[in-house]
């Protein structure tokens, strides 16, 4: 019994990406975060549950890559289909009627891509190369819902989203180094990036709530960039 503790855990984080998929197609912004930061809580967890009981297998690393492509690839996809599908003004050729929204699923192919290296590269065993499928959907996610106005209403709000698909998705596959907020320890000397980046983010989420995990991940993305540069 033991030993499937944290393949359902996994399992729990899939379901949560199939319905936030469901609630971003359906242009259910607040839901699909809420889902989506439901499936990144068991994909924490079950990691640490399968560390913590001693039953990691090659089966729950396969699995929990399915997961996270559903709940950190796809849906954040569907979230995009439904943002650039309503920023489509009726004026635009026809054709670009069609096929605009569907550019969006580029984003869950790379999402793919960057799981699948993810689990080959040995190089990303304390850090990342490249932006972390989770971060990427809460992006998207909390963005739809803070700026859920804007996109309904703006003329440029399609070609926008259209480049931070591109942008996103380059990061994904990007080979730029970031940190992961893992502690070997919890002295400030080697964990003073982490304990600046946890402090600044809770400031942005006490302030703007939920969607100010709009504004974390590309300070994420600034912080690892520049620590790099520094050391």
């Amino acid at each position: 019994m033991r030993r499937h503790i944290p393949n359902t855990i996994t399992l729990c984080n899939l379901f949560c990406g199939c319905v936030a998929t469901l609630r971003g197609f359906e242009a259910e912004y607040e839901a699909a975060l809420l889902w989506i930061c439901g499936g990144a809580l068991f994909d924490f967890f079950d990691g640490f549950a399968a560390r913590l009981l001693g039953v990691s297998s090659p089966v729950g690393k396969e699995l929990d890559s399915l997961a996270d492509d559903i709940t950190f690839g796809l849906a954040p996809a569907a979230i995009c289909f439904s943002l650039i599908a309503d920023g489509v003004k009726p004026e635009m050729p026809s054709f670009l009627l069609t096929v605009l929204p569907y550019t969006a699923f580029i984003m869950a192919a790379m999402s793919a891509l960057r799981l699948a290296k993810f689990n080959l590269d040995e190089r990303q065993t304390t850090g990342f190369l490249g932006l972390p499928t989770p971060a990427n959907a809460l992006f998207w996610a909390a963005l739809a819902v803070g700026a859920k106005t804007w996109f309904a209403t703006s003329s440029w709000a399609v070609w926008v989203v259209l480049l931070a698909v591109g942008v996103m998705s380059a990061l994904l596959v990007s080979e730029i180094p970031m940190f992961a907020l893992k502690f070997k320890h919890f002295r400030w000397r080697g964990n003073g990036l982490r304990y600046g980046f946890i402090a600044v983010s809770a400031v942005l989420l006490l302030c703007l709530g939920l969607t100010g995990l709009a504004l974390i991940i590309p300070l994420y993305v600034l912080t690892s960039v520049v620590a790099k540069r520094v050391v």
